[in-house]
């Protein structure tokens, strides 16, 4: 039988750039302006050296960075060519308006990770990139004005049940100003399926002192994944 959706065994490596980042969020310059940023689940992504790089106050936190950095970035790299050959087989199905081609979205994932790359292993990495993970980070509350969390919650709703994507949304809040903005994307599982509890996660924003909204996203690849979770925080 033809593969009909992306299969995955645990969490994948991201690693996306900063333009990605701002199609599939809807970032825009002012709202970078007031940071500091964070990237949670940031995997390989060079979007918080990018972001450092443009003059954004920008972190990021990723369990594996608790590990052998080095290691997992060799991983990541053979990650890429396996991912590639799940996507070529599924290639009819995406939206291929953004990336242009196969081959540009896995040059894409080479570039963002040797930017990571390159960055983490810096003088000042060891002070922007934090091993965490949700449900539980390690920071202080009302630490950044923006908190963007990507391709996890939501994605991996198999493995993850409604139970730790509660725990989840109240800690990126946590972490987040008042006044500042959570936004997570996609609202999709890898079986493309909408995430079924995501209405009983809005009750629970408004609970905690948020304001939910879904908002358009521009980053059509995934099918069905048009829409982001952003999540106003009270003043």
């Amino acid at each position: 039988m033809k593969q009909s959706y992306y299969e995955q065994v645990g969490v994948a490596m991201t690693c996306r750039g900063f333009a990605e980042y701002e199609a599939m969020f809807g970032l825009r310059e002012e709202e970078l302006r007031r940071g500091p940023i964070l990237d949670v689940a940031a995997g390989g992504s060079s979007f918080t050296a990018e972001a450092r790089a443009r003059g954004f106050e920008t972190y990021a936190v990723d369990p594996r960075y608790e590990g052998d950095v080095s290691r997992w970035i060799e991983e990541a790299r053979e990650e890429i060519e396996v991912s590639t050959a799940k996507l070529d087989a599924l290639k009819e199905k995406f939206d291929w308006s953004y990336y242009g081609s196969i081959d540009r979205h896995r040059e894409g994932r080479i570039v963002s990770l040797d930017q990571f790359a390159g960055h983490v292993h810096s003088e000042s990495g060891p002070s922007i990139y934090s091993g965490g993970a949700l449900p539980e980070l390690p920071f202080a509350d009302d630490s950044f004005a923006i908190v963007l969390c990507s391709h996890f919650l939501f994605l991996y709703a198999e493995q993850f049940g409604q139970a730790f994507h509660k725990e989840s949304v109240r800690e990126l809040m946590r972490v987040c100003k008042p006044g500042g903005i959570v936004r997570i994307y996609p609202l999709i599982s890898l079986k493309w399926e909408p995430y079924e509890g995501l209405e009983e996660l809005m009750e629970l924003v408004r609970a905690e002192g948020g304001t939910p909204a879904l908002r358009d996203s521009r980053l059509p690849f995934i099918p069905g994944s048009n829409q982001m979770l952003e999540i106003r925080m009270n003043s």
